[in-house]
């Protein structure tokens, strides 16, 4: 069995590969804008199975393949936050976020090419954020690291620094729960050692 991945994201491709698994990149290309006005944890789902069922359509996803797509949104105040606009949203969306407490919503769909079987989910993580002062806020935005990622902060970056706490799955911050997908594995039939079994013969 192989892992496909429907990612741009390097952080989720770097957290797979520490944990043994070497997975083959195809980015989905699904407008996220296109998704809009559902509560944020049903909104990374459904962007989530859009691309997973984007990339399993494709030719080039052949044999005995599990195709896994992911979208991050950041949840405060009842708002879905995904990436941000531009380097004043980024600023703005700080200033919101500093000192405060957001949910990190994670929705995972799985698509076996061999039986046609989909699983999904959403893992959610509490994220408590530094109370960052503005030119704190202003240096970080001007690396450009929170443009690129959901909620405009990372947790294995930059802008580790400015979250003080986790409630729940560290990885699904970075952007792919290990366990959920261990999970979904296994309602699709399959285990997670597995792809370490494809890892190995990959690097062989």
């Amino acid at each position: 069995m192989h892992l496909v991945l429907a990612s741009q994201s390097p952080a989720r491709l770097a957290t797979l590969r520490s944990a043994g698994v070497e997975p083959t990149v195809i980015v989905s290309g699904v407008d996220e804008s296109q998704v809009d006005g559902l509560p944020p944890a049903e909104l990374a789902l459904q962007l989530a199975e859009l691309k997973c069922a984007a990339v399993a359509a494709r030719a080039e996803v052949k044999g005995d393949a599990v195709v896994l797509g992911c979208d991050s949104v950041l949840e405060l105040d009842g708002q879905s936050l995904g990436k941000p606009d531009d380097a004043a949203d980024a600023i703005a969306r700080w200033q919101a976020m500093r000192g405060r407490t957001g949910i990190l919503h994670t929705g995972h769909a799985m698509h076996d090419t061999a039986s046609g079987q989909t699983a999904a989910a959403t893992a959610s993580t509490v994220v408590h954020f530094a109370d960052l002062s503005d030119a704190e806020i202003e240096a970080y935005v001007a690396t450009g690291e929170p443009l690129n990622v959901a909620g405009a902060f990372t947790v294995d970056g930059l802008g580790g620094a400015f979250v003080t706490g986790i409630e729940g799955d560290h990885h699904n911050v970075v952007g792919v729960s290990l366990p959920l997908v261990r999970e979904l594995l296994a309602e699709l039939g399959h285990s997670w050692t597995e792809l370490w079994a494809d890892s190995t013969a990959t690097d062989g």
